[in-house]
């Protein structure tokens, strides 16, 4: 009887170091990154953040950017223009 090979398709999980920054003492006079998902309502959702952000905490204005669709990363071209233009990004979803 002839063996047969047997593959084990499991793999070890990547590790990867994950960097956070640190969070401002107050939102009062910086600029609000919102990035919307594409999901139903989430445009809607982050702007009403924005708005209380602006009137509540004293941010300063908010741009509002749009992911390609939900279920893939940011890209880095967006990364980018968000990073030098904002003080401060939120993702966000919605349903």
């Amino acid at each position: 009887m002839e063996k047969l090979p047997i593959f084990d398709p499991t793999a070890e999980p990547k590790k990867l170091s994950v960097h956070f920054v640190d969070r401002p003492t107050s939102l009062k006079d910086l600029h609000i990154g919102l990035v919307e998902n594409r999901k139903f309502n989430s445009d809607k959702l982050l702007l009403k953040i924005a708005a209380i952000l602006e009137k509540e905490y004293g941010a300063k204005s908010h741009i509002l950017r749009s992911k390609q669709a939900a279920s893939l990363p940011v890209s880095e071209d967006l990364i980018q223009e968000l990073g030098a233009k904002c003080d401060v990004i939120i993702a966000g979803i919605g349903d």
